[in-house]
This record gives structure tokens, sequence and C-alpha cells, in this order.
């Protein structure tokens, strides 16, 4: 059963241009073209695309996805190389959040610097600090 790049992203719940930006990403490609030069698709794309939209909501970037859909291709891969890109993942997720918590503390105490909303701009504790000369 061969579908169009339209039922595709129907049923993927994707548009037609993220179909077509994956293809030139090399993470899909169309089963066969009609007569007519319409992309035409198999029952696997509707998978695989689905597969990749839930490897980015899972924080995956698509250079990543690109490489677990080749581990699943691959006859000698096996679970554990994706349980290792798997775990890598998550330890660049957690180093990110912790540089995020960092960030919002650092916010927090420009914040409370500035409980005097009615300071000039030119006396704003946040500005002052944003604009302090990095150390070295």
């Amino acid at each position: 059963m061969t579908l169009t790049i339209g039922k595709v992203a129907s049923l993927s719940n994707v548009t037609t241009d993220t179909l077509r930006y994956y293809e030139r990403e090399g993470l899909i490609s169309p089963a066969a073209k009609s007569n007519g030069g319409y992309r035409l698709y198999d029952r696997d794309a509707v998978r695989r695309v689905r597969f990749i939209k839930e490897a980015q909501h899972c924080g995956f970037t698509l250079t990543e996805i690109r490489d677990l859909l080749a581990l699943r291709a691959s006859n000698a891969a096996c679970c554990r190389d994706v349980r290792r890109v798997a775990l890598e993942k998550k330890l660049q997720l957690e180093a990110k959040i912790k540089a995020m918590r960092g960030m919002s503390k650092v916010l927090d105490h420009l914040i409370a610097a500035c409980r005097n909303g009615s300071h000039p701009l030119d006396d704003c504790p946040i500005l002052a600090a944003l604009e302090k000369e990095q150390r070295k």
C-alpha cells in the first residue's frame, strides 16, 4: 500500500514541509514516485516519522536520530548500543538542566537586587550586573 506525502503527513501529524525536510536530511525516503512525479511512501514511513517526532520529544537532535535509525537498521547493533546513546543524551540533558538552574539562581539574585523597580535605568542593578566586564 502506497501513501501520498499528504496522507503520511496527516497520519504522522506533521506538515508536508516537515516530510520534505526529513527527506533532505536523509531521515526518510519515498518508496516510489507516481507517473505524475508525486512522492509515494509505504506504511513504514508513518512509523519512521512518528519515531523521529518521539525521539525529538526526548531531546534527540536530527543527527542523533539519524544515528539511532542507522543502529536500528544495523544487523551488528544491539540494544546495548541504543542504551549507550540514550545514556549519553540523558547526561547531556542533565548538564543543560544544571546550567539552566545556575542561570535561574543568578536571575533570582538580580531580581532580588532590584526590589525597588523605580530606580532610573542608570542605577538599575540588573543592567549594571549584565554590563559588568568579565573578570580574567
